[in-house]
């Protein structure tokens, strides 16, 4: 499903490029450092680490944001060396991905934001009116359909947010820290809707600096530290 075989990750142009009299220009430090490790399909894997420790862009590659600087990724069945670029939307609409800051369009309604990726997709109107409704109802978000994100409470729009994720039934689910803005009780309803994807058949990983929440849930986890994968299970 998801497998990485030593991964490294970098950013920009090489350090010193450009600037005078520093001479040949050495490379940009490695983010992300010969990561290695394979998750199986229909797996919950917890992704912990410090701030900076390079959770973040770990999810990045898993969900085709970024391609590594080296190494072996595979998602999906698909390694990405090899896979021509026309072929990335079609398996970037089998992930979806939970961001902390929500990521809605504040212009748009609740149902709109939960259709849009399959409008994008060019599902037919009356399929995604269903889809759009039913992901809002499993959500617990039935009686607001109509209104603005602005006007939801942080947790309500976690929630959103992640029934846009699911609406396309992904294969695979990521949440960068879906549960960093949100208080216990809100947290743990966002939890939950992770979990039940889980329990659908869904690969997902989760990114958190919640301990509380993953000693309550305890599952296996990749432990980041430095760009490093120090501990997998």
């Amino acid at each position: 499903m998801v497998r990485f075989e030593h991964v490294g990750l970098r950013y920009g142009t090489p350090a010193g490029s450009g600037q005078p009299g520093q001479g040949k220009p050495s490379l940009a430090p490695e983010v992300l450092r010969d990561l290695s490790f394979t998750l199986p399909q229909g797996s919950f894997h917890w992704l912990l680490g410090p701030s900076g420790a390079g959770k973040s862009s770990l999810l990045a590659l898993m969900h085709l944001a970024l391609r590594p600087s080296r190494g072996e990724v595979e998602i999906l069945g698909h390694r990405l060396a090899g896979a021509r670029r026309a072929a990335l939307p079609a398996l970037r609409r089998r992930i979806g991905v939970v961001y902390q800051d929500f990521r809605l369009l504040p212009h748009l309604s609740v149902f709109d934001n939960v259709a849009l990726p399959m409008r994008v997709a060019g599902r037919p109107e009356a399929q995604l009116r269903a889809d759009a409704a039913e992901m809002l109802r499993w959500a617990g978000l039935e009686r607001k359909l109509t209104a603005l994100p602005a006007t939801l409470s942080g947790g309500e729009q976690q929630r959103v947010a992640i029934a846009r994720a699911v609406v396309m039934r992904p294969a695979l689910l990521v949440a960068d820290e879906p549960t960093g803005n949100l208080d216990g009780p809100q947290a743990r309803r966002v939890l939950a809707l992770l979990q039940e994807m889980h329990r659908l058949g869904t690969t997902v990983v989760v990114a958190t600096h919640a301990e509380t929440l993953v000693a309550e849930h305890p599952g296996p986890a990749l432990w980041l530290a430095e760009g490093r994968l120090v501990r997998h299970g």
